[in-house]
């Protein structure tokens, strides 16, 4: 699949979860998450490649991996997610709007 129809493909994907994305590239990404999205919205999922998930802006969110507690996602801090791994990002009642990098190792 050539990069132009890589991208396409990754954008239409992205309308139906719950983040936007602020900028994009076959290695990376800016994603930002709504400070009103549910629970039921930041479910669960695994994904093909690793990825190096860095925090950028916002309060009270966390981050679970697999067979893991949650935990406090602090600004800058990084998360390397290996493929495969199952990990959702948990929203606070009180959190605000959340960006962050992701870096992928394809």
């Amino acid at each position: 699949m050539s990069v132009v129809s890589q991208r396409e493909h990754d954008l239409q994907r992205y309308k139906e979860l719950p983040f936007q994305v602020m900028e994009y590239s076959p290695h990376f990404e800016i994603r930002k998450f709504d400070s009103v999205l549910t629970e039921e919205e930041t479910k669960w999922h695994r994904d093909a490649e690793d990825r190096l998930v860095r925090k950028v802006e916002g309060e009270g969110w966390f981050i679970q991996l697999e067979n893991q507690l949650p935990q406090p996602f602090r600004l800058g801090q990084s998360f390397f997610i290996p493929a495969g791994t199952w990990h959702r990002v948990i929203k606070a009642p009180n959190a605000t709007e959340l960006i962050v990098q992701i870096h992928k190792r394809v």
